[in-house]
């Protein structure tokens, strides 16, 4: 019986998704990309879900990039720069958590999400050059999450990054000893889904929006923004809790 390549389930308001391919390190198929997608749109459409976390299974990889025993040029090229915008653009709170290789295509997945927890056996890197291709879509993160004069030997040589390089490079939120992940996960995702839905998507929409504008049109476009975010019931329902020394019951409205 053949394992499903892609698992997704929703606790506390949690959402888990995990790539099921430990044999293939957790390389991306199609398949596997299209099943990655659909549980996207499942999260977001599901109300009870306030955050996402991304995953591996097993403890060799968190995912090694693209399967290259399929065309590493081909369809699911496409698909993966549809995933890794997905998931930049994604409208909840998104957290990957990285148990050893996280490679190629796999530092897309990582990159494009909001937090990033390593466990500190964690390496990284974009080893596209050392088989003649190029990491092409994930330059878009890359550029976006870390300096280019740290970047550029990363890509130009192909090599391994080890956790506390990656910290210092500035795309690790946060290391954790392998005692310590599972609860520092869950002290994360915990904090982040009793936070305002609706704070939290407004707020991720604006600081999107405004990263390539000028600073006096991203400080204009700010302001109507908080007061978008100010008028929700959730923004209320936050002050009104601080006043009176409890804390708040958000409804996502």
């Amino acid at each position: 019986m053949n394992e499903q390549p892609f698992l997704y389930d929703v606790n506390a308001g949690v959402a888990r998704l995990v790539i099921n391919r430990p044999k293939k390190r957790n390389a991306l198929s199609a398949e596997t990309i299209q099943l990655f997608l659909d549980a996207l749109d499942q999260a977001e459409n599901d109300d009870a879900v306030r955050v996402v976390f991304i995953t591996g299974t097993g403890e060799k990889a968190f995912c090694s990039g693209a399967d290259l025993s399929g065309n590493p040029g081909g369809a699911g090229t496409s698909q993966y720069a549809d995933l890794i915008t997905r998931i930049y653009r994604f409208p909840k709170p998104t957290v990957a958590g990285v148990k050893g290789y996280c490679l190629a295509g796999g530092m897309g997945v990582m990159l494009a999400c909001d937090i990033v927890i390593a466990r500190d056996d964690a390496q990284f890197g974009t080893p596209e050059v050392n088989v003649g291709l190029w990491p092409m879509m994930i330059g878009a993160l890359i550029y976006r999450n870390m300096l280019p004069k740290h970047a550029t030997p990363m890509i130009m040589l192909g090599d391994r990054i080890g956790v506390e390089e990656a910290y210092r490079m500035g795309f690790v939120s946060m290391i954790a000893p392998a005692a310590d992940y599972l609860t520092t996960v869950q002290d994360v995702t915990e904090k982040l889904s009793q936070k305002s839905p609706i704070g939290m998507r407004l707020g991720k929409q604006a600081f999107a929006n405004v990263s390539e504008m000028p600073f006096e049109e991203a400080v204009q476009y700010l302001s109507t923004q908080l007061t978008a975010v100010s008028q929700t019931e959730d923004a209320k329902e936050g002050i009104a809790a601080f006043l009176e020394r409890r804390n708040p019951v958000f409804t996502g409205k």
